[in-house]
């Protein structure tokens, strides 16, 4: 990576971050801390400790993240921890000295926009290569202990939140407080995975050469071939064919369009999707906003 493109990737980084302590600060101080509101995760812990003992929320949050960034520190090395480090001070520091005002009481309203600002904030700050809520840190830790799965064990990690502040408040701000976390871990997914909003495709095709063309020609996609057999089928399992599997990757708002060349050139060809995370490089286009 050249002296100037890592000096960008550090710029976007330093935006993500701090644009992320910020919507996460929004969140909390104008929606839910007014509102005495929970939230899953970390957050949700501390929220909770912060309504059951009356401590003080901003250091709460600091000293429930402490063991997650020694954890990342050790799993993901110093600069995450450094960064996380940062972010889980800079929510602190925001939550302790900068002024949001109280813009909603109706418990829906704050429920859903609340989590909205809080998701779209961890979003942010996992763009910038840290967080301020160590649960998936801890599930990661946990998950090489006992073989739950990552989901399993945020899932669990949530159930045992909610149950408590069941036990301790009452159950309307456990269900409340789910509804919350519904909406901020969309929020999140969407911020991480929804920008880079790029889906692979995979054609297998008796006419994969047609279709190769119409995907370069038409829609000026790069592709890839992949040598394969087609055939196999119960009543004629001996026999096979050998066949040119097509990929390639297109926005979300492609999909439909290249379905209908695809299948415009043969109804009967085998597509599948799956969502792409990151992608870079090739001649990929600069996605349609949306």
């Amino acid at each position: 990576m050249s002296r100037h493109q890592t000096r960008k990737t550090s710029a976007q980084d330093i935006f993500f971050l701090f644009s992320g302590i910020i919507a996460a600060s929004f969140g909390l101080k104008s929606f839910l801390i007014p509102n005495h509101f929970l939230d899953g995760g970390v957050i949700g812990m501390s929220l909770l400790a912060h309504e059951v003992l009356d401590w003080n929320l901003g250091l709460i949050l600091l000293l429930f993240n402490l063991p997650f960034i020694i954890i990342g520190y050790r799993m993901m090395g110093g600069g995450y921890a450094i960064r996380t480090a940062i972010a889980v001070i800079g929510v602190t520091l925001c939550l302790q000295y900068l002024h949001f005002p109280e813009l909603v009481h109706d418990k829906v309203l704050v429920a859903a926009f609340g989590g909205f600002f809080l998701g779209l904030g961890i979003g942010l700050s996992m763009r910038g290569g840290s967080t301020f809520d160590g649960i998936e840190v801890l599930a990661l830790f946990t998950r090489k202990k006992t073989g739950f799965t990552i989901t399993e064990i945020i899932l669990g990690i949530n159930i045992l939140i909610f149950t408590v502040a069941a036990f301790y408040l009452n159950i309307e701000t456990a269900l409340y407080a789910m509804l919350t976390y519904f909406v901020a871990s969309q929020t999140t997914r969407y911020v991480i995975d929804g920008i880079e909003a790029y889906t692979g495709v995979t054609i297998i095709s008796g006419q994969s050469d047609l279709i190769r063309e119409a995907l370069v020609m038409k829609m000026n996609k790069g592709v890839t071939i992949y040598k394969g057999e087609r055939g196999f089928l119960k009543d004629s399992y001996e026999i096979s064919n050998d066949c040119d599997i097509v990929f390639t990757v297109i926005t979300r708002l492609e999909v439909r369009r290249l379905k209908n060349i695809i299948l415009r050139i043969d109804p009967s060809a085998f597509i599948f999707t799956h969502t792409i995370k990151e992608a870079s490089g090739g001649i990929l286009k600069e996605i349609v906003k949306h």
